[in-house]
């Protein structure tokens, strides 16, 4: 089963005047939506657009996995385990909030900033905060995330290209760039599906290149 979430439907958020826009996938903050709390582990995927000099001060998490993506500029990570960073295109930086911790993010560049954050559920609560970035991961590298129950794996077309998606009970799809069909169905940037008994997929971008990022999830 295919359900297709289009971009435009997102929720609305972020603080405009501040330099911040969010779009949310997923029922986030003030916009509740019992029909659409998470999938699976996922509890949430924010499109975050943030104004040069504009950013999040220091703020807690607890008991979560945050995987972060960049699609335009660089974000300036820092929390108070140590990890000071700057995450760039093509970069997966994932953040295990485990008891707690607190972070910054800004856009301390020059132009605009564009990621994609993406909150994961454990699978067992508590433990040690820690960061991990990995620059410039290849296409078709997955990334695992063991205390999730998940692997993302980055998926980079070229035009006439296809490429199988995993057999699994779920499956999260979201576009970056470019449109692409997955099951008869056509996605632009910013749409996602949620697939689940996904078997014998493929995804294949239309007319031009497309980036899309792929959660595998139990």
């Amino acid at each position: 089963m295919i359900s297709v979430h289009r971009s435009e439907n997102r929720y609305r958020g972020g603080e405009p005047d501040a330099g911040i826009e969010t779009r949310h996938a997923l029922s986030f903050g003030p916009f509740y939506d019992p029909d659409n709390l998470r999938f699976g582990p996922i509890l949430a995927c924010n499109e975050e657009h943030l104004a040069a000099g504009a950013g999040f001060d220091e703020h807690p998490h607890s008991h979560t996995e945050i995987v972060t993506w960049v699609v335009e500029g660089e974000l300036t990570h820092r929390d108070s385990a140590g990890h000071s960073t700057v995450v760039r295109a093509g970069d997966v930086a994932h953040l295990s909030a485990a008891a707690g911790v607190r972070h910054v993010e800004r856009n301390d560049g020059e132009g605009p900033l564009t990621f994609l954050q993406m909150w994961l559920a454990p699978l067992e609560s508590g433990g040690e905060p820690a960061y991990t970035v990995v620059p410039g991961i290849a296409d078709s590298t997955p990334y695992a995330l063991p205390q999730a129950g998940a692997m993302l794996h980055v998926r980079r077309l070229t035009e006439g290209e296809r490429t199988a998606l995993p057999d699994a009970v779920r499956l999260y799809v979201h576009v970056v760039r470019g449109r692409v069909e997955v099951g008869g169905e056509e996605l632009g940037p910013g749409d996602a599906a949620r697939i689940t008994d996904a078997e014998g997929l493929e995804a294949a971008p239309v007319a031009e290149a497309a980036e899309l990022l792929v959660w595998e999830l139990r």
